[in-house]
């Protein structure tokens, strides 16, 4: 099944490193080239049900200032499944770049 976007951010965002909250909106607003802007409420649930499939991971906890941060990585399940949503969105690029190379190639011929 393929991923919606901001799923497939987060788990890139988290590839790299873990991350806070914070660290993955700013990191998924940056990946996304400002496309995706995930709102707290918007990104905890997703890590909510990403941790309860499995995907990612509650890495640790740290007291900043007072506050619970909250630090999360991605888990060999989720490394597999975003390879997998990377290949399969490379197999649909590829399907459709080869479908319009040829349209490229040639001047499109307008009626007289």
């Amino acid at each position: 099944m393929a991923m919606q976007e901001p799923t497939f951010f987060i788990l890139t965002a988290l590839a790299e490193e873990p991350r806070h909250g914070y660290g993955v909106i700013q990191a998924v607003e940056s990946l996304s080239d400002g496309r995706i802007r995930l709102r707290p409420g918007t990104l905890y649930a997703a890590l909510d049900r990403l941790a309860a499939d499995g995907l990612v991971a509650l890495h640790r906890e740290e007291a900043v200032d007072g506050r619970l941060r909250r630090y999360y990585r991605l888990t060999e399940r989720g490394v597999t499944g975003l390879a997998a949503e990377v290949e399969r969105l490379r197999t649909n690029a590829a399907i459709a770049a080869a479908r319009i190379r040829p349209t490229v190639a040639r001047p499109a011929i307008e009626p007289a």
